[in-house]
């Protein structure tokens, strides 16, 4: 077996559709197929990018053409100018960007949630974003008020005695400033404060920053912007960490 067959035979495996760093560990296990190559990532990260068997999805997500009709009509789309702004997109955006915080939380080992209203959204892959978290209920880390007050956060990573470590916004068609919002009015928590949505939306972000409102936020550097693209090499990362004996 040829290795962009073992690409292929990777990616019928999970259903037509999977991550980079998913096929990184999955392709390398298909049996009858030699990697002698002593950077097989790069050489995986080639073959999906060049051959017309495969297609991007989102970073760092691919899919097989053949499959392409069976995996839209599972909402798995391909973002567009046409339906960029529509419902559908804003969805599995929201989605697939949640679930991969969440999984890059777990490898951490935060204790992970997601709000009440999203714990039924499923990732790519079918699995829901509820059974993808740590945590079923938010912690009691604080008065009612502010516990209310993040209980809508997209997704939430806490510390073993179960204070907040990161809050988690990702925008991506929505008002940037409600979030920034909620920031503000829990800026007394020592807590890290991330906007997380598409790269060019980091001037938006800059410029809502820079609001009076904000004035806290901006001065002590308590919002940072995340990119999608960067989000999605560090959940990669995160993976090859993992087959590692020791991390330094």
């Amino acid at each position: 077996m040829t290795q962009y067959e073992a690409i292929i035979e990777a990616l019928k495996n999970a259903g037509g559709v999977a991550t980079l760093g998913q096929l990184y560990s999955d392709v390398l296990k298909i049996p009858g197929c030699k990697w002698k190559s002593k950077t097989p990532f790069a050489s995986i990260r080639c073959t999906l990018q060049r051959k017309p068997a495969f297609y991007k999805i989102r970073p760092g997500l691919y899919g097989l053409v053949d499959m392409r009709k069976s995996i839209e009509s599972r909402g798995i789309m391909v973002e567009t100018p046409k339906n960029k702004n529509s419902s559908d997109i804003s969805i599995f955006n929201h989605s697939y960007f949640q679930g991969l915080l969440l999984l890059i939380g777990n490898m951490k080992n935060m204790k992970t949630f997601v709000p009440n209203q999203d714990k039924n959204r499923k990732f790519y892959d079918g699995r829901k974003l509820g059974e993808l978290a740590t945590l079923h209920e938010q912690p009691n880390y604080s008065y009612d008020s502010f516990v209310k007050r993040s209980s809508t956060i997209d997704t939430i990573w806490f510390g073993e005695r179960e204070m907040p470590h990161s809050f988690f916004e990702i925008e991506h068609s929505t008002d940037i400033q409600n979030s920034l919002l909620k920031f503000n009015d829990l800026q007394d928590f020592y807590v890290r404060m991330v906007i997380v949505a598409d790269s060019n939306r980091k001037e938006e972000f800059k410029a809502k920053m820079n609001y009076s409102s904000f004035d806290e936020l901006r001065k002590n550097n308590r919002v940072n912007f995340l990119s999608y693209s960067t989000l999605t090499k560090q959940y990669e990362q995160e993976l090859e960490k993992q087959k590692y004996e020791l991390v330094l």
